[in-house]
């Protein structure tokens, strides 16, 4: 198997083992690692985001970790203006770019490119949110495939978050979100990839990903916690959402114990992890997927 040639993907759930398998590839096919997660970007979180350590930074090259702050946003075209230079970067030093990550978003702007939206004005959001709580989920679902047919069968009634998306983008642009999307394009060729989703098993990632949580109280999340309040990062900004950050604060405000914040953030983590897998399910049909078990096989056959 020849990937010196692509752009290696590699996806999974939070807990996965990611990150440690990219240096093991990386270290085999002369790769560097770009980071595809969104909350590793920021420098000030390295213990919550679960950033590579230092020592695996002196292994294999790595690029667009802890570079930008807490106090500013960082959207999906950010990242990949960024990916789309480390990328040709790394090539022409004849290095294999090798992307690792769990936001699923970054992967899909990369392999099928970023839709450009225009920017839809706060208000106007605001109304179409009033809208949705006002007549309920039921209707308003209703009343965006009468506005925009092209949703149906492609959101479900239940999805909130996209069909007041859809609903937004129709009003304010007079377009669907679906033609918007059949006009982005990608700078990529499908066959420029090779993509691996490493698909774990539910009750073993269960059990890393509390041991993860108990590992990053550790390694002093309650200090990196202190220090972002320090900061005084405004509510607006993307890294508030950080996992552990409200549940740290709970604890430094004696709301609760620390065997407390440890399940707290286990049980967001589930959470999250869950929505990453059912992510996949929904976007990743044609990735490469392989168990834990069968990662060294995998390695050997390279």
């Amino acid at each position: 198997m020849d990937l010196k040639s692509k752009i290696v993907l590699i996806y999974g759930p939070t807990a996965s083992g990611k990150s440690y398998f990219a240096i093991k590839l990386s270290k085999k096919i002369k790769g560097e690692i770009i980071n595809a997660d969104s909350m590793q970007v920021y420098k000030e979180l390295k213990i919550l985001s679960a950033k590579p350590s230092k020592t695996n930074y002196k292994k294999i090259k790595h690029h667009l970790y802890g570079f930008q702050s807490v106090k500013k946003n960082f959207s999906t075209g950010d990242w990949l203006k960024l990916a789309n230079q480390k990328i040709l970067d790394i090539k022409k030093r004849k290095k294999v770019p090798i992307l690792v990550g769990g936001t699923g978003l970054y992967f899909k702007a990369l392999t099928d490119g970023l839709v450009s939206i225009p920017n839809i004005p706060t208000k106007f959001r605001e109304k179409v949110r009033s809208l949705h709580k006002k007549i309920g989920n039921k209707k308003f679902f209703s009343k965006l495939i009468k506005l925009d047919p092209l949703v149906k069968n492609r959101i479900k009634p239940s999805d909130t978050q996209r069909s007041i998306r859809a609903y937004e983008v129709k009003t304010y642009t007079k377009k669907s979100i679906y033609e918007w999307f059949n006009n982005t394009k990608s700078n990529y060729q499908h066959e420029d990839f090779y993509k691996i989703y490493i698909d774990f098993p539910k009750n073993e990632l269960l059990k890393r990903i509390h041991s993860r949580a108990r590992e990053m109280i550790k390694k002093g999340a309650v200090m990196e916690v202190k220090k972002f309040n320090s900061l005084k990062v405004r509510n607006d900004k993307t890294a508030n959402k950080a996992i552990g950050i409200r549940e740290v604060n709970e604890y430094l405000l004696k709301k609760i114990e620390i065997d407390q914040v440890i399940e707290k953030i286990s049980i967001k983590t589930r959470q999250y992890a869950k929505r990453q897998r059912t992510w996949a399910s929904g976007n990743m049909q044609n990735w490469n997927k392989i168990i834990p078990i069968e990662l060294n096989k995998f390695l050997k056959k390279i």
